[in-house]
């Protein structure tokens, strides 16, 4: 991940529309900020949510709310909660996928 050039940004998440991003079950709901190649978001997952696929893209995700599930494909599980993070690299490990029984908000650079 690399930061492009740009002049110091302040974001209101609240007023940056959601997108409706359907998962097998559940839905997560994403307000995206995008600068170059570089993606930031608020994402907020539904109580139930599964992700409809596998994901090799890399991230830095930070739990702001809730509970998420970290399934990494190789059999890995990992939970986390407020306060916790996770740091992966573009095709830098097993494709994970998410996955929350109680709903979570989420903050995620990639």
């Amino acid at each position: 991940m690399k930061i492009p050039q740009l002049p110091f940004t302040v974001t209101d998440w609240t007023s940056v529309p959601p997108t409706e991003h359907p998962g097998e079950t559940g839905q997560a709901l994403w307000r995206t900020l995008n600068i170059g190649d570089l993606r930031v978001r608020l994402v907020e997952y539904t109580p139930g949510y599964l992700a409809d696929h596998w994901c090799d893209r890399g991230h830095v995700l930070y739990v702001l709310e809730g509970e998420l599930d970290t399934e990494l494909n190789d059999g890995r599980r990992f939970k986390l909660t407020p306060g916790m993070s996770y740091q992966v690299s573009d095709f830098g490990d097993a494709p994970h996928r998410s996955s929350t029984r109680t709903g979570a908000k989420l903050f995620i650079v990639d």
